[in-house]
């Protein structure tokens, strides 16, 4: 599976409404975990079995919450059982896609 989520804390008493030092802390959680994953300006998303990525998931949110009184949490999932590499397989295929159509 596929999971595509941001974390972001309210609450946390900085005047400049930054909440980087919180993301960085989710995002930490995330990379040492071992599972694949990317992280692009507006989501991380990871790949592995339901139980691992949750879990991670969870530790990434904890993580973020520490650094207010509130955190939200976005999610979307891709549940594709047997597939693996889909991490990049789907941009792979995007991109096939697309210069396949340019040729046409």
């Amino acid at each position: 599976m596929l999971v595509a989520f941001s974390v972001s804390p309210s609450g946390t008493g900085r005047t400049d409404g930054s909440v980087h030092d919180a993301v960085a802390a989710a995002v930490r959680i995330v990379r040492e975990s071992g599972l694949p994953n990317e992280t692009d300006s507006m989501f991380t998303t990871i790949e592995g079995e339901w139980d691992e990525v949750f879990d991670v998931v969870k530790r990434a949110t904890e993580a973020a919450g520490a650094y207010g009184s509130r955190v939200s949490l976005v999610l979307k999932a891709d549940i594709r059982p047997g597939r693996t590499g889909e991490l990049t397989g789907k941009l792979d295929r995007l991109e096939q896609a697309l210069a396949d159509s340019e040729r046409a």
